[in-house]
């Protein structure tokens, strides 16, 4: 693999956070959202990730093939500490160790944003994904059954976890 450097992420690189969340969405394998985004959608969304909420991007010979944000977990000040997660990585860069790499460095962006756990929500069937989270130091916590409907189904979410020391 070339090499991959992670870093903030920048307006400018929306086009490609976008590219990668639609391919998630036509997957159907990371997220119970069905209807691609555009471009508005994109901006609005990263404008509401400031300060704590930080989006980080991996980036390869000039391009961005992944992409990882903190994002509010529940409004009540009793969650402070507490952030969801966001991965994606593009199709063709996945399983390439890119994943394990925005994990790294987000986790770090949230113990310096006074996060003490990280949560995230995964489909069962999303054996990559978990797989990572689990590399990586998360946990199963459960699964909610029937959480969702994609495709005119009802689809279970497995909520998976990680305490950050």
């Amino acid at each position: 693999m070339t090499n991959v450097m992670i870093r903030e992420a920048e307006l400018n690189d929306l086009k490609w956070i976008l590219e990668i969340y639609n391919h998630g969405i036509e997957d159907r394998i990371a997220t119970l959202e069905t209807e691609t985004k555009d471009i508005t959608y994109m901006t609005n969304w990263f404008d509401q990730h400031k300060e704590r909420f930080q989006v980080i991007v991996a980036e390869s010979e000039s391009q961005v093939v992944g992409w990882a944000s903190l994002n509010p977990y529940n409004n009540r000040c009793s969650y402070a500490g507490v952030a969801d997660l966001s991965v994606y990585i593009s199709r063709s860069h996945r399983g390439k160790g890119i994943g394990g790499m925005l994990l790294s460095a987000i986790e770090e962006k949230a113990k310096e944003s006074d996060f003490h756990k990280i949560v995230l929500f995964t489909f069962p069937f999303n054996q990559l994904g978990q797989g990572l989270y689990r590399k990586c130091g998360y946990r199963e916590v459960g699964v909610f059954n029937n959480q969702g409907i994609m495709d005119g189904k009802l689809v279970d979410v497995m909520a998976m976890e990680k305490l950050l020391g």
